[in-house]
């Protein structure tokens, strides 16, 4: 028998009507002849509820027990799930991430999975129950449950399919991926199928559809990822790995990503280990960070600026704090209305002239960026929030998105 990974975000468990739904797709494709694993995010809004709560305790909980807390979201549904499967004459197990053999290192909230026990996994399958996994969790060195994350139940059930070598399939809210995200361009065409590399890069500069560490994943171990809607047979998007009719498209996708804030440290003394100073506190903190420019020196000072996700802020300010003592008559500015905007294509290696088409048409349109920066397969620009619907627009529309 074949098997199957499924995974379920939390709109498609948003309810018992809903589990009950997804109980039923799953005991579909076991109809089918295949064993099926399916991983699942807490329930809606559970995840955000959890942090707002703890919030109300502190602004700044304890990560350790801040993962304690989050983790029960997922737990919540796998038990529901399996209840369903169970009612409906399918025999189901639920497991938690450190029952099913998820292996965890890093920082609390911000795990990375470094390796999965599947023997319990496979054992349960040999017994011909449809096995769900709790996504987004798994547990570390010390014992301790940690989360993977936003998008950490993506991760979680690529990981799984790597190990148990079979394909992965994503069941969202979307019925597939777009070229830009079609709520902000309704004329957004949908990609029948896309590069890992193409996809990483898309998730890591902000398409919300897959997390950027799953597709690595999937690359790494090549496995096929398809990417559906949650209630219907509409055809959706498969990740694979290259094949030459890609680069037939220069560009592939546009990103927009909001959940960004750029810092501006200014009054630098221009030396190598200030700068080296600043990136090393950053770094310590587990900040990723992701657009960095420096002007050039005048009258031997040099102003530094990045981006970072706003969901660090406060940390960022800690560091801050610190850098502060280190560095004396820095002044530190931080920009909230920040939007990165992207574009992207595996076809830009071997096409030229893509830059200037994109500065021309943000001249054109009177948009001003605040920096640049750019890969192999993308270019990105920050711009101010207020502009992020005129350049979706423009973009989208002269570059046939």
């Amino acid at each position: 028998m074949d098997i199957v990974v499924q995974k379920y975000g939390g709109t498609s468990v948003g309810s018992i009507e809903k589990i009950k739904f997804v109980a039923k797709r799953v005991i579909n494709e076991k109809k089918k002849g295949n064993e099926v694993v399916v991983v699942v995010s807490a329930m809606g809004k559970t995840t955000d509820n959890l942090i707002n709560m703890s919030k109300e305790i502190c602004n700044n909980p304890n990560k350790r027990e801040l993962d304690m807390l989050l983790s029960t979201g997922e737990q919540m549904s796998i038990s529901l799930l399996s209840m369903a499967l169970e009612a409906e004459g399918y025999k189901s197990i639920s497991l938690t991430g450190f029952q099913a053999g998820i292996k965890t290192q890093g920082l609390h909230t911000k795990n990375k999975i470094s390796d999965i026990d599947s023997e319990k996994v496979k054992k349960y399958l040999q017994d011909e129950k449809i096995v769900v996994v709790a996504g987004f969790q798994g547990i570390n060195e010390d014992g301790d449950i940690t989360t993977l994350g936003r998008g950490g139940s993506d991760t979680t059930a690529v990981a799984l399919a790597a190990k148990l070598k079979c394909p992965c399939e994503i069941y969202t809210d979307v019925d597939g991926i777009y070229s830009i995200d079609p709520r902000v361009y309704k004329e957004a065409k949908k990609i029948d199928y896309i590069s890992y590399e193409e996809m990483m890069e898309m998730a890591t500069l902000g398409a919300g559809v897959m997390d950027a560490r799953a597709v690595e994943i999937g690359c790494k171990y090549n496995v096929p990822i398809y990417v559906a809607l949650n209630n219907g047979d509409i055809k959706g998007t498969w990740i694979k790995e290259y094949d030459e009719r890609m680069e037939e498209r220069v560009i592939t996708g546009l990103t927009i990503s909001e959940n960004n804030l750029m810092i501006t440290i200014n009054n630098v003394l221009f030396k190598s280990n200030n700068i080296a100073r600043i990136f090393e506190r950053l770094a310590q903190s587990f900040i990723n960070i992701d657009m960095i420019s420096q002007t050039a020196p005048v009258n031997g000072y040099v102003n530094v600026s990045f981006t970072a996700s706003k969901d660090d802020l406060e940390i960022i300010k800690d560091v801050i704090t610190k850098i502060n003592d280190e560095i004396r008559g820095i002044d530190v500015s931080i920009e909230l209305d920040i939007t990165k905007v992207s574009v992207i294509g595996i076809g830009m290696m071997n096409q030229s002239g893509v830059t200037s088409k994109v500065f021309k048409i943000f001249a054109d349109n009177d948009i001003e960026f605040k920096q640049v920066t750019t890969s192999e397969i993308s270019i990105s620009f920050a711009i101010d929030s207020k502009d992020k619907q005129k350049a979706a627009n423009v973009l989208a529309k002269e570059l046939n998105l």
